[in-house]
């Protein structure tokens, strides 16, 4: 899909904020709000906006703990590797997921109310993902920036 300034401007926008009005967006993007609807359903049916989400403040609901694990699995075998992807897809307590290069196969991004809610979710990866070798884990201390923000370069060479 061709995405032109306009475009662009407003996935910058709707990313630091999704429930902007479309009278807002006009605003700050030089297109009519009806303009700016038709973009914005465009881009939700194309997949370019593949969902919005609320960033709720961690602290105002319980303070959960944020972890950094580091995943070793035994074997890359596709088949392997796919059962172990939806396990993580699955699993609410996973926010984020990355399949890297490196030391490590995967780096996972995990919160839970304590560590005991933890402790039992990495249980489970062990004992119902065989082929998960070892993982090691961070403790977050201290959360200093927390998003999904993409940034969409708003002039692009074609």
């Amino acid at each position: 899909m061709e995405l032109d300034r306009f475009d662009r401007q407003l996935l910058n926008l709707v990313q630091e904020d999704a429930g902007q009005t479309a009278e807002r967006l006009a605003e700050l993007v030089p297109l009519s709000p009806s303009a700016i609807q038709r973009r914005l359903r465009r881009l939700r049916e194309k997949g370019v906006i593949a969902r919005d989400v609320a960033v709720v403040d961690a602290k105002k609901v319980g303070n959960p703990t944020f972890f950094v694990v580091s995943l070793h699995v035994e074997r890359e075998r596709p088949e392997l590797l796919a059962q172990l992807r939806t396990w993580l897809a699955a699993q609410a307590h996973v926010q984020q997921a990355f399949y890297v290069t490196g030391e490590t196969d995967f780096v996972l991004i995990v919160t839970a109310p304590d560590t005991e809610t933890y402790d039992g979710l990495m249980y489970r990866l062990m004992s119902e993902n065989p082929n998960v070798k070892r993982f090691t884990t961070n403790v977050a201390l201290g959360v200093l920036k927390r998003g999904l923000m993409v940034p969409v370069p708003l002039d692009v060479e074609e």
